[in-house]
């Protein structure tokens, strides 16, 4: 690497920490201040962590501990304030007497609501699998006929089911992982991924006989 390469990438970097920075300010000054034209836009966000993400091995090597420090609790304050927001995703729904489900680490749910009756299909990544047998249990559903509890595997709690590493996938049905290298976090970045998934399981509710109108539609990752 050039040392005019060498000190853009290390300028560049440094404009993102204090985009990291302003973010996390952002977020504890939203009682105090209204929203203006300097808002950190996503596409900027968005634009600059993709960027450091295909350079930063190129770079870092000649970080100092401190920089490198600066810019992991940057990213770990904008990762707590960005999984804080994305827990209140598909939330306010009907049956709205149901519980929000809690997504599993390392997999996710997705979901819909047919004939006022929520059904949420659990999903792991690559590389996990279901702590219990779900071959024959696509789904789980919440409703009045359940007490608006969801039929789950687990006592009490809104948790529908646990992804552990496994290097065989054989406890839950073919459809019930993410493809390779296209984890939850990954298939939600693509909104053609997410329409294929939430229309396979509509699709898979349908050939048991399931049909209605469906309504919120979502995908929710652990």
């Amino acid at each position: 690497m050039t040392k005019t390469t060498t000190r853009r990438v290390l300028l560049y970097f440094c404009s993102l920490t204090a985009v990291l920075s302003y973010a996390v300010a952002q977020e504890k000054d939203v009682g105090n201040h209204k929203c203006s034209s300097t808002t950190l836009m996503f596409e900027q966000l968005s634009t600059q962590l993709t960027e450091a993400a295909q350079c930063a091995e190129n770079i870092t090597s000649q970080w100092s501990d401190n920089q490198t420090a600066v810019v992991i609790n940057s990213l770990k304050t904008l990762t707590v304030i960005l999984q804080k927001h994305q827990e209140t995703a598909c939330q306010a729904v009907d049956p709205n007497h149901c519980p929000a489900a809690v997504a599993q680490s390392e997999g996710g749910l997705v979901c819909v609501t047919i004939n006022n009756r929520r059904y949420c299909k659990p999903m792991c990544n690559e590389g996990y699998d279901f702590a219990f047998l779900r071959t024959s249990r696509l789904y789980e559903n919440c409703g009045a006929d359940t007490k608006f509890n969801w039929t789950t595997q687990y006592i009490g709690g809104n948790r529908l089911a646990v992804c552990n590493k496994s290097s065989r996938p054989i406890a839950g049905a073919k459809t019930a992982y993410f493809l390779k290298d296209q984890d939850c976090l990954t298939t939600k970045s693509y909104d053609d991924q997410v329409f294929k998934i939430i229309q396979q399981f509509i699709n898979e509710l349908k050939s048991k006989g399931i049909e209605g109108e469906t309504k919120y539609t979502c995908l929710v990752c652990g």
